[in-house]
């Protein structure tokens, strides 16, 4: 079956494929100048930014203001984004814990849901500063969670979200 010749001929077609790699790693390397190929040229054209470092940042407007201000009806609307993996009634846990009576509930506190622990090593109450902290940035605020969720970005959602929350089930 297997003679010298073939055996031959397969191991040269082994060498030969990684031979041909090899090749055209060294060509994309010259082509598209991987591993610093052109860092020390200088910068043929370099494109004006509004906003520079020249102009002073803007000052937080801390959490209570917001939260003060913040409009419940708007809160259910950002709710939407929740609702493929939380739910509002109570004891109806999905893919996340219900979200009955969060506000001021025990951190981990719902019944029949397994969570990651990450949370219960950050807080203990979900208070209002402590949920607009985890729905900024849930794997920011408490590495190692299993919530899968990007976060809020804008500070006035999270508030309106927040103030949704506490008028379900009440806190």
């Amino acid at each position: 079956m297997f003679d010298t010749m073939t055996l031959t001929k397969i191991v040269g077609g082994f060498c030969g494929a990684f031979l041909l790699f090899l090749l055209g790693s060294w060509t994309a390397q010259i082509v598209y100048g991987a591993y610093g190929y052109h860092e020390h040229e200088e910068q043929a054209y370099s494109i004006a930014v509004e906003g520079g470092e020249d102009e002073p940042e803007e000052e937080a407007v801390p959490f209570e203001e917001i939260f003060a201000s913040a409009d419940p009806a708007a809160g259910e609307r950002v709710y939407g984004r929740c609702r493929a993996c939380h739910m509002l009634e109570d004891g109806a846990n999905g893919t996340g814990p219900h979200l009955y009576g969060v506000v001021n509930r025990d951190i981990g506190a719902v019944d029949g849901f397994s969570y990651s622990g990450a949370l219960s090593e950050v807080a203990e109450v979900w208070t209002p500063e402590n949920l607009d902290g985890f729905l900024e940035n849930p794997r920011g605020w408490a590495p190692g969670t299993s919530m899968g969720f990007a976060g809020l970005a804008r500070p006035q959602e999270r508030a309106d979200l927040i103030a949704y929350l506490e008028t379900i089930g009440g806190s």
